[in-house]
Protein backbone atom coordinates (compact mmCIF):
# COMPACT_ATOMS: atom_id res chain seq x y z
CA UNK A 1 0.00 0.00 0.00
CA UNK A 2 1.26 3.39 -0.79
CA UNK A 3 0.72 5.93 1.31
CA UNK A 4 1.03 9.71 1.89
CA UNK A 5 0.90 11.45 5.07
CA UNK A 6 0.95 14.54 6.73
CA UNK A 7 -0.04 16.51 9.96
CA UNK A 8 -1.80 19.72 9.13
CA UNK A 9 -2.86 21.75 12.38
CA UNK A 10 -3.53 18.21 14.67
CA UNK A 11 -5.02 16.82 11.74
CA UNK A 12 -3.19 13.35 10.18
CA UNK A 13 -4.14 13.16 6.75
CA UNK A 14 -3.53 10.00 4.74
CA UNK A 15 -3.52 9.96 0.73
CA UNK A 16 -3.77 6.47 0.10
CA UNK A 17 -2.17 6.75 -3.80
CA UNK A 18 -3.16 3.19 -4.58
CA UNK A 19 -6.80 4.32 -4.41
CA UNK A 20 -7.00 7.23 -5.86
CA UNK A 21 -7.95 7.42 -9.46
CA UNK A 22 -7.68 11.28 -10.04
CA UNK A 23 -10.75 13.03 -10.39
CA UNK A 24 -8.89 15.70 -8.73
CA UNK A 25 -11.74 16.73 -6.81
CA UNK A 26 -9.46 17.71 -3.98
CA UNK A 27 -7.23 19.52 -5.60
CA UNK A 28 -10.66 21.51 -7.18
CA UNK A 29 -11.54 22.37 -3.53
CA UNK A 30 -8.37 23.53 -2.12
CA UNK A 31 -5.37 23.89 -5.05
CA UNK A 32 -3.00 25.03 -2.61
CA UNK A 33 -3.39 21.86 -0.74
CA UNK A 34 -3.87 19.42 -3.37
CA UNK A 35 -2.60 18.46 -6.78
CA UNK A 36 -2.57 15.41 -9.18
CA UNK A 37 1.11 14.04 -10.29
CA UNK A 38 2.21 13.07 -13.66
CA UNK A 39 0.82 10.02 -12.51
CA UNK A 40 -2.81 11.92 -12.18
CA UNK A 41 -2.62 10.71 -8.43
CA UNK A 42 -3.50 12.99 -5.44
CA UNK A 43 -0.33 14.70 -3.76
CA UNK A 44 0.40 17.40 -1.34
CA UNK A 45 1.04 20.91 -2.22
CA UNK A 46 1.24 22.87 0.90
CA UNK A 47 -2.19 21.88 3.01
CA UNK A 48 -1.36 23.92 5.99
CA UNK A 49 -1.94 27.03 4.27
CA UNK A 50 -5.56 26.05 3.50
CA UNK A 51 -8.05 26.64 6.29
CA UNK A 52 -8.93 24.17 8.14
CA UNK A 53 -12.98 23.50 7.54
CA UNK A 54 -12.18 23.90 3.47
CA UNK A 55 -9.19 21.63 4.21
CA UNK A 56 -11.55 18.77 5.06
CA UNK A 57 -14.12 19.90 2.59
CA UNK A 58 -11.41 18.86 0.49
CA UNK A 59 -10.19 15.77 1.44
CA UNK A 60 -14.08 14.39 2.46
CA UNK A 61 -14.54 15.79 -1.81
CA UNK A 62 -13.11 12.33 -3.15
CA UNK A 63 -15.70 10.31 -4.21
CA UNK A 64 -12.98 6.85 -3.64
CA UNK A 65 -12.53 7.84 -0.32
CA UNK A 66 -8.86 7.71 -1.22
CA UNK A 67 -8.23 10.21 1.76
CA UNK A 68 -9.03 9.83 5.30
CA UNK A 69 -8.57 12.82 8.18
CA UNK A 70 -8.43 11.48 11.24
CA UNK A 71 -8.30 14.35 14.10
CA UNK A 72 -6.03 15.08 17.33
CA UNK A 73 -7.59 12.15 19.46
CA UNK A 74 -6.60 9.91 16.49
CA UNK A 75 -10.51 9.30 15.45
CA UNK A 76 -11.71 9.57 11.26
CA UNK A 77 -13.03 12.21 10.96
CA UNK A 78 -12.89 11.85 7.09
CA UNK A 79 -14.86 10.09 5.45
CA UNK A 80 -17.69 9.99 7.44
Amino acid sequence: MSLDERTVGGLRIVIDRDQCVGFGDCAKEAPEGFKLDADTVAVFVTPEVVERERLLRACDACPVDAITVYDESGRQIVPK
